[in-house]
């Protein structure tokens, strides 16, 4: 297992679809930050006053909100949206799907590894693929608003490592569910649809609006895009780590035996 493991790690930096996640996810933090300055900085309001945009008391109240985001704050705004949970399901499915697209999964088989193996090495590669992803977004989201001279209140060195900690782990189980949907559909399709519904929260509202109808309880709150949005809020901080660790452990388990069942299942 460990043997296909180095085999995984070497080939996702070898992989053109993983710089071409990074580079985009950066290019967007950017963006994000870029336009969180335009609005935190009064005087950038003032000139986009004076020539003609419609600048409102709302308006106002959120540059002075921005204004005031500490670095946890400001950089949640943007991570916690479920923007990492999209970005981490779609490049997951394109490094796992290009075992079937490009054949290579009969050249790991011809050494006759067990399935089992073959499975867990995705899974711990899941790992590291959300923990480069989730340390890196963060890494930039500290660093971006200085180069522009945007000076979030700092937040303690210990915050941010616990966030980072809290963050990663309902990433990695998110990044198996596309690891499940490859191995049963060997397509990328599915994957990346599915990412982009359960990441950006949709699923979450879905679950929310028919559990009101039905009266059930509130059971979409256990859902990874929404533990990612709970685990910091601007009033209450990071949230405990129990929920996260219950959830994350729980989803991943069942994209992990979904994924070692299909497996199982289905012919190379």
């Amino acid at each position: 297992m460990f043997n296909l493991l180095k085999m995984d790690v070497r080939r996702l930096f070898k992989s053109r679809s993983f710089y071409i996640i990074l580079g985009v996810t950066a290019v967007l933090l950017i963006m994000v930050t870029v336009m969180a300055y335009a609005v935190a900085d009064p005087e950038m309001m003032d000139a986009m006053e004076a020539q003609g945009a419609d600048i409102t008391e709302s308006d106002r109240m959120m540059s002075e909100y921005i204004h005031s985001m500490s670095q946890l704050d400001l950089m949640h705004e943007t991570l916690g949206s479920g923007f990492l949970l999209v970005m981490t399901g779609i490049g997951m499915t394109l490094f796992a799907g290009g075992d079937f697209s490009s054949g290579f999964i009969k050249n790991i088989y011809s050494a006759k590894p067990r399935r089992r193996d073959y499975v867990l090495s995705k899974i711990l590669l899941a790992g590291v693929y959300s923990g480069i992803i989730t340390v890196l977004s963060v890494l930039l989201m500290l660093l971006s608003p200085v180069l522009i001279h945007m000076y979030p209140a700092p937040d303690s060195i210990s915050q941010i490592l616990r966030y980072v900690l809290w963050m990663w782990l309902p990433h990695w189980a998110f990044a198996l569910m596309p690891l499940t949907l490859v191995l049963l559909t060997r397509s990328t399709t599915l994957g990346i649809i599915l990412s982009l519904v359960a990441g950006s929260g949709l699923t979450v509202a879905l679950m929310a609006t028919l559990g009101r109808l039905l009266r059930w309880p509130p059971l979409e709150q256990y859902f990874l895009a929404a533990v990612v949005k709970g685990v910091y809020t601007p009033e209450s901080g990071l949230a405990p780590i129990g929920i996260i660790l219950v959830c994350a452990a729980a989803w991943a388990a069942i994209y992990g035996i979904g994924s070692l069942l299909t497996m199982e299942m289905r012919d190379i």
